[in-house]
């Protein structure tokens, strides 16, 4: 890596272990001091308030105003020269020495005092499976090791469309869905809470640029549309699951919510960490090769807290684990002509790494509830009412951190009776 700190004349972004320091300049939402919500900039402890920049004159990027709404989607739009641009100008009013520190101050607001928003209207919502360990930990459960992995697997990014309207920012509350469950033993199914209730570790892709309906892209065309990435949490009803998913696949499991955390790492900003995939079993169709490294050293964990508890981390694992990129799962999805629209969002499909602590879901973690997980105090086979999942991810660089922010869900009770309504 021959990535080096960008040093910065704002408070904290040089620290070793910040999570925004020059070399991220991550994208979100932000609302402070009773205003609107607006684009920023996370560097060091602060938020940069660009939407300020920009009216200011400070800030002017092709095709400006870009800034002018409260969601990153037309700077998104406008393609990597203008991405480019973005960074370049960013980075030389906030460099250490930049003789533009006293005009930029005033658009520096503390972290600490702002409410983070959804940082770009979701268009289309896209979950893949494409973790090998995550796929063949469910297949040994459900299918048994010789049948771990459906024939499909290694030749094809496997997905499913998923509901833009489930996708919800860091810090909203979960609510326990009811639906459907039959139980092994029971003829008929019921209608009732989800008892099985999950989260899976995920990062999303963030497309950019659009492609055009009917003209698949390649891998490398794909890179290049992807403007940056989210820490996402997949929740899951595994028992709704259970029951529905024969024979077109997730439906109402996972349709109760998707949390993503509120800042869009930028790819430029991941460049330097880039990762080689694992070796394949069986040689890819050639539409799927990689023209060089697609995936990131993305050090990955998550936290488990109960109402009132400590905080237990019960998994670590790294991005790098996928079996399939953001870029093939792209290019994949456009293979049949699909187009993909600015602010689609790709999941990546569960990622588990091969020790039993390295697992990205508690159905993998408690091998299916058979195996209790022991957090402080206590133990989980599923989320239980009040748990808070905190999904945390962050890339080491030589004397400075990249950080995506925490992506945090509090999962609270569900409703007494789905279908009451006052007066009636």
């Amino acid at each position: 890596m021959n990535s080096r700190l960008i040093r910065s004349w704002v408070q904290g972004a040089n620290a070793a272990d910040c999570p925004f320091p020059l070399n991220n300049l991550p994208c979100g939402v932000f609302a402070a001091d009773q205003g609107g919500p607006r684009c920023g900039v996370a560097i060091g402890d602060c938020v940069l308030d660009v939407a300020g920049l920009e009216k200011a004159g400070l800030l002017s990027l092709p095709g400006a105003p870009l800034l002018d709404v409260p969601f990153w989607n037309a700077v998104m739009g406008a393609g990597p020269a203008v991405w480019a641009a973005l960074r370049a100008r960013l980075t030389a009013l906030l460099a250490e020495g930049s003789a533009d520190q006293a005009v930029v101050e005033p658009f520096l607001v503390p972290l600490s005092g702002v409410e983070l928003r959804l940082p770009f209207v979701v268009r289309e919502y896209t979950d893949f499976y494409s973790g090998r360990h995550h796929a063949a930990n469910v297949g040994r459960m459900f299918r048994g090791a010789e049948n771990a992995l459906p024939p499909n697997w290694l030749h094809i990014p496997i997905g499913y469309n998923g509901r833009a309207s489930s996708v919800v920012v860091s810090g909203t509350p979960v609510r326990r869905p009811w639906g459907q469950v039959k139980g092994p033993d029971h003829a008929v199914p019921s209608f009732q809470p989800s008892r099985r209730f999950d989260f899976e570790l995920e990062v999303g892709a963030v497309i950019g640029t659009p492609s055009v309906h009917g003209q698949p892209v390649t891998v490398a065309e794909a890179d290049a549309m992807i403007f940056g990435f989210v820490l996402l949490n997949d929740w899951s009803a595994r028992d709704i699951q259970a029951w529905e998913y024969q024979p077109l696949g997730p439906f109402q499991a996972k349709a109760t919510a998707t949390t993503i955390s509120p800042w869009i790492v930028m790819k430029a900003a991941l460049e330097p960490f880039r990762v080689p995939a694992p070796p394949r079993e069986v040689p890819l169709l050639p539409y799927l090769h990689e023209p060089h490294p697609m995936l990131y050293d993305i050090a990955l964990e998550v936290g488990l807290r109960p109402e009132g508890g400590a905080e237990t981390v019960i998994a670590r694992t790294n991005y790098r684990e996928m079996y399939y990129s953001a870029p093939q799962q792209l290019a994949h999805h456009t293979s049949s002509g699909c187009a993909m629209n600015t602010g689609d969002l790709l999941g990546s499909g569960t990622i588990s790494g091969p020790a039993r602590d390295s697992r990205g879901s508690l159905l993998e973690l408690s091998w299916g509830g058979d195996d209790p997980v022991a957090i402080t105090g206590a133990t989980r086979t599923f989320i239980e009412d009040n748990d808070t999942i905190t999904l945390r991810g962050q890339c080491r660089g030589p004397g400075y951190t990249i950080g995506f922010g925490d992506c945090t869900g509090k999962v609270i009770p569900a409703l007494a009776d789905p279908y009451a309504r006052q007066g009636t």
